[in-house]
């Protein structure tokens, strides 16, 4: 059965840092494009990164360039994001998707992914 587990999510200050972590089971992420969304209280569900697993390569959107990182461990099937000096802004549930994808780049849509974790909640406050 595939399944994506994200971890790592709760209160966090202002200008400070955490870690999520989306682990893989049912299937090896190697070959896979792994992204991170985000949906806020009501607002649309966004892609803010991606990863390739195979190739490495990576993208951001502009609004966590700089300050968010997206990285893979595939020996421990799991994507991480760091997240440093996140904002108030960034607080929302967060998940991570998983798709099957032959390119080099890694899609940052929502209907490329095929697979979805339930989501961690994150919330910046001081």
């Amino acid at each position: 059965q595939v399944q994506l587990v994200e971890s790592g999510g709760g209160l966090v200050q202002p200008g400070g840092s955490l870690r999520l972590s989306c682990a893989a089971s049912g299937f090896t992420l190697d070959g896979y494009s792994i992204g991170w969304f985000r949906q806020a209280p009501g607002r649309e569900r966004e892609g803010l990164t991606c990863i390739n697993t195979r190739t490495g390569s990576s993208r951001f959107v502009d609004s966590v360039m700089g300050r968010f990182t997206i990285s893979r461990d595939n020996a421990k099937n799991t994507v991480d994001l760091q997240m440093n000096r996140p904002q108030p802004e960034d607080t929302a549930v967060y998940y991570c998707a998983a798709v099957k994808y032959p390119e080099f780049l890694c899609p940052l849509l929502l209907d490329e992914y095929d697979y979805w974790g339930q989501g961690t909640q994150v919330t910046v406050s001081s």
